[in-house]
């Protein structure tokens, strides 16, 4: 996880809080406002959890939002290790940084956004066509939800 700053046409900033996964390259969500604090990232990932389970590990920096005490109390309640890179070391996360500059070139850079809510419709429309529309190489030349699907039909077949 990780977070990306951009702004509207207007000039006002506005913070997206990138979430992926590691082993499909999927990305589950791409929360958008204004302002993005522990307490909020938390009822994300709790959002993600109803839909998908939670991650044995999640990777990320040291920013106030992840460092505080609402996402270190929920990842203790739910058994979630948090593993922090170290300062400067922006490569210890990849994944997430190679998708935030995938996101920067071929989206934020790419649109003018005229509200929050603009902002919001756009950077959704990518993340859906980039997770379902997108091969990869390192995925064998699937997209990650057809990664995801393949995994899980796998699975299904040897009885996991």
């Amino acid at each position: 996880m990780d977070f990306v700053t951009d702004s509207l046409v207007t000039g006002r900033r506005f913070r997206a809080l990138v979430i992926v996964d590691d082993y499909s390259r999927e990305c589950p969500a791409i929360e958008v406002d204004t302002s993005i604090g522990g307490r909020r990232v938390v009822q994300v990932l709790e959002r993600l959890a109803e839909s998908r389970g939670l991650p044995e590990v999640i990777t990320l920096d040291n920013g106030p939002e992840f460092t505080g005490k609402a996402l270190d109390e929920w990842a203790y309640s739910r058994g979630v290790k948090l593993n922090f890179i170290r300062p400067g070391k922006p490569i210890e996360n990849a994944y997430a940084e190679s998708f935030i500059g995938r996101l920067r070139d071929e989206c934020l850079n790419e649109n003018w956004f005229l509200s929050l809510r603009d902002a919001r419709e756009i950077i959704e429309s990518w993340r859906i066509d980039y997770n379902s529309g997108r091969p990869h190489s390192a995925l064998r030349g699937l997209s990650p939800s057809e990664y995801v699907e393949n995994t899980r039909k796998t699975l299904i077949a040897v009885g996991l």
